[in-house]
């Protein structure tokens, strides 16, 4: 019997790497719960194509040639936060997990996971679930506060207070809300945050 069209778990992919984009295709392309609308090598399009096609799960690669799969995270779920977000890379599981906090995504995995892995991941995110449970996002939390304690120059009162709600899970217009700021200035401002988090090379 044919899948309902609302029951598929519309995915977006985003790595620059063809072959990985297309191995991803060719593994999720069997799943009769899972529809694939969308692939792309650029982080500066993604965005605007995950909404415009109406994506659930974004499996994004974590580092780009013009950007990175954080950005691109947070982007889409200042305008839609029911978009979730699974990062695939090669870094440490400390990194990685890292790196999913401050994007807000729900999940990692790492490129070399088993077929079986990937697809788990994408269904459980498409169904509302998160693969990080609040002990290990609070274990994040703390070790990225740990690394901001020793960013020179130190962080400002304005840059802690985002830190904060970024950690909290708080997306891009949340945060604009809270500082009476428009959304483009407040994502320009986490946006360099992340950055300055993120200064070190990340694995690929």
């Amino acid at each position: 019997m044919p899948v309902s069209p609302s029951r598929y778990v519309d995915v977006y992919l985003l790595d620059d790497h063809d072959l990985v984009r297309q191995g991803l295709r060719d593994l999720l392309a069997p799943a009769r719960d899972i529809r694939v609308v969308g692939d792309s090598g650029l982080a500066s399009t993604a965005a605007s194509a995950i909404l415009r096609l109406g994506a659930k799960v974004m499996v994004l690669d974590l580092q780009l040639q013009d950007g990175s799969g954080i950005h691109v995270c947070r982007q889409v779920r200042a305008v839609d936060p029911s978009v979730r977000g699974l990062l695939v890379t090669s870094a440490s599981d400390r990194d990685a997990l890292s790196a999913t906090v401050l994007a807000g995504a729900s999940g990692f995995v790492v490129k070399l996971a088993r077929s079986s892995d990937i697809l788990e991941a994408v269904r459980r995110l498409g169904s509302g679930r998160t693969l990080i449970d609040e002990a290990t996002a609070t274990e994040a939390a703390d070790l990225l506060r740990s690394r901001a304690e020793g960013l020179v120059p130190r962080l400002s009162e304005q840059e802690w207070a985002f830190l904060d709600q970024v950690l909290a899970g708080r997306t891009d217009q949340e945060i604009a809300d809270a500082a009476g700021l428009d959304l483009s200035t407040a994502q320009h401002d986490v946006a360099a945050l992340v950055d300055r988090l993120t200064a070190h090379e990340w694995s690929r």
